[in-house]
């Protein structure tokens, strides 16, 4: 099931907390042959997954969707049967959070586009992928955050990692787990 822009009373209920996983890049097959056991550990009981792009074969949704329904955007890496089906940028509400994902908003050169698209779209959190770095940042009341990668860290010194969002209606806490 893919996931565009749904009110939480439609998919998500309105009650309680809802743990949203976060994952991008992970380039499988090209880099990796697939998802680490770790990350199926780490989302185990989600509610739903973002995937912030460069999934490379489509068949990451499908492995995802086994866990959790999931909302994905291509990267410059999805080729075609990928790149042709999923959207450039996705959005979803949870509770009464709206939740933003592109690929590369053009991270490497600062926040500039992001928040452009979180100004025009009234984002709460905006995901995003591209650069294979975890980072969680706050400019006033809007999340930013970047789950790094699995499979391809961005460096030698760098750990695979995912995020997770808990997110209940009062709040949202980021966090970037490395294993």
């Amino acid at each position: 099931m893919f996931m565009s822009e749904v009110g939480c009373k439609q998919v998500l209920g309105c009650e309680g907390v809802r743990v949203v996983g976060l994952i991008s890049d992970t380039h499988i097959p090209k880099r990796a042959l697939c998802l680490p056991q770790q990350v199926f550990e780490l989302f185990a009981g989600v509610d739903h997954i973002i995937h912030g792009g460069d999934l490379v074969e489509f068949a990451v949704v499908d492995v995802l969707e086994q866990i959790a329904p999931v909302l994905a955007v291509c990267g410059n890496m999805d080729g075609v049967g990928v790149g042709d089906v999923l959207p450039r940028l996705g959005m979803f509400g949870v509770f009464n959070w709206k939740i933003g994902v592109m690929h590369d908003p053009g991270a490497f050169f600062g926040r500039s586009q992001m928040r452009a698209l979180v100004c025009e779209h009234g984002f709460d959190v905006f995901v995003y992928g591209h650069t294979h770095v975890a980072d969680i940042g706050w400019e006033g009341s809007t999340l930013y955050i970047n789950p790094g990668s699995p499979t391809v860290p961005a460096s030698v010194f760098s750990r695979p990692s995912v995020g997770l969002l808990t997110i209940t209606p009062q709040n949202i806490v980021p966090q970037i787990l490395k294993f």
